[in-house]
């Protein structure tokens, strides 16, 4: 789905379609505005043009509640799908919207309100109508920011873990999808929010006006995918999980080529870290000007303490701004951007940070049982009475790391008492002592906040070997057999 030619939508459609691993449900993301209305229009001319697909569509509309006219654009969109024969689902952005950053509030949120509706709709594809010219305006913004390496708008997402998101008419120009609605005498919606000079992309968009079709590149999405896979390569023979918070990557890995080193180094900072991208240009020439020196020594970036020794370099989460964390029951949160914490227990919890060295933290001997992982989506143990003295009536996750007590002596000890000053506490908030009982039903897992939030295609490789190296669940696979002609 990299475009390498400008297609139409028809022609558009009926290559995402067959680059779908049948069967498939997909839903359509509609607003009401051309790009979605075509998206559907051109999806569902093409499917009944093959009734033996085992291909199938319905629809979902996020009314944001930012404008008078959501409600009734929705029920026109309704209305639509209906005369369409395809299923749809009406979802409202409730409660108080912030005051600033909206944009990107009203993105994370549309996601979500997307994702649950492929529940009720049984999809396992959701698809999205970007463009190739908001291609062109998302290069031209990140271009602004930074000289590094950008293929724009992802083809393919996956969300929150959970639903993959497809972009079918990344290849198609607006003006050709406007054309296809008009001899089809199909009208659509403008959002007066699209001409509001106060937004960065439509700032670029005037910028970029009149500049004629954008050009496609060629070939990045290609390199992309294989610093993707070099980097995984990488973090496969280089980086080791000491302990949980504490990584380590050997003298070897840090002579790998630059632009390895800068791909893998900056997202494992930012998985330490708990940050949602890696760090900026500026940052990650410090830290690769730092491991180059291969000087012992210390560098504190995006939250993150990286410790250069002579065996190699080790990364912990710095102990300052970590702040704690009430999980009421029933509840799913992402505390410090490093952890989630899925209370299925009768009483909140409170998670924080703050524990001390000691070797039991991540050692259990023979007489005290095998420890839990904290990986794979499982539940945390506690290591016994003393646990719970020293914790204030909670429990430390603890990881079974297969290491022995030696072993984990042979660690620096700065980096060991870092690693585990930064890891979870779980906390009673009633001042009653949690209970044994309670251990079961709230687990802590690792998340990654580069990935696990949203994940594109070309990140996948690398992510994938990232859960392996942690011991998390793997990540789902897109529902798509090709894209471009190619297996993936």
């Amino acid at each position: 789905m990299s475009p390498e030619t400008v297609l139409s939508p028809e022609a558009a459609a009926r290559r995402f379609l067959c680059s779908l691993a049948s069967p498939t449900r997909i839903l359509v993301a509609i607003s009401g505005g051309s790009d979605s209305t075509g998206l559907l229009l051109a999806l569902s001319e093409a499917l009944k043009a093959e009734p033996n697909s085992k291909i199938s569509l319905c629809a979902a509309t996020i009314d944001h509640d930012l404008r008078a006219e959501s409600a009734d654009e929705a029920r026109y969109v309704a209305a639509l799908c209906k005369s369409l024969g395809v299923p749809h689902a009406t979802r409202v952005w409730r409660g108080p919207k912030p005051k600033t950053g909206i944009m990107a509030a009203a993105r994370e949120a549309r996601y979500e309100l997307l994702a649950d509706a492929t529940a009720e709709l049984e999809a396992n594809l959701i698809v999205t109508a970007h463009t190739l010219d908001d291609q062109r305006e998302t290069r031209a913004m990140r271009g602004a920011r930074s000289d590094s390496l950008s293929i724009g708008i992802a083809d393919a997402v996956l969300f929150d873990r959970r639903i993959w998101i497809a972009r079918p008419f990344l290849s198609c120009l607006r003006a050709d999808i406007r054309a296809f609605l008009s001899a089809r005498a199909v009208p659509w919606f403008d959002d007066p929010s699209n001409a509001d000079l106060k937004y960065e992309r439509v700032r670029t968009r005037a910028t970029l006006a009149g500049e004629g079709a954008p050009e496609p590149e060629a070939g990045e999405a290609d390199i992309r995918l294989e610093l993707s896979r070099q980097a995984a390569l990488w973090l496969n023979r280089h980086f080791t999980l000491p302990c949980e918070g504490l990584g380590c990557v050997t003298e070897k890995g840090l002579e790998a080529p630059l632009d390895v080193l800068r791909y893998a180094l900056g997202r494992l900072a930012a998985v330490f870290g708990g940050q949602r991208f890696a760090p900026g240009r500026k940052q990650m020439d410090r830290i690769l000007g730092f491991v180059s020196t291969g000087a012992p020594g210390r560098v504190t970036a995006s939250r993150v303490i990286l410790d250069l020794r002579r065996d190699g370099l080790y990364l912990a989460r710095e102990s300052r701004g970590i702040l704690p964390l009430v999980v009421a029951p029933g509840e799913c949160c992402v505390w410090d951007g490093r952890f989630e914490v899925r209370n299925e227990s009768g009483v909140a919890v409170q998670i924080e940070a703050g524990a001390t060295y000691d070797p039991s933290f991540l050692y259990l001997s023979q007489e005290s049982g095998a420890p839990k992982s904290l990986g794979a989506r499982d539940s945390f143990s506690s290591s016994g009475a003393s646990f719970t003295a020293r914790t204030r009536g909670g429990w430390i996750p603890v990881t079974s790391t297969g290491m022995r007590e030696e072993q984990i002596k042979r660690l620096p000890k700065a980096a060991l008492k870092r690693a585990i000053a930064a890891s979870p506490i779980v906390l009673p908030t009633s001042g009653v002592p949690l209970s044994a009982e309670s251990a079961p039903s709230i687990s802590v897992t690792p998340y990654f906040a580069p990935f696990d939030r949203f994940l594109t295609r070309f990140d996948l490789i690398f992510a994938e070997s990232l859960a392996a190296a942690f011991g998390t669940d793997p990540y789902p696979s897109p529902p798509l057999g090709l894209i471009d002609g190619k297996t993936i």
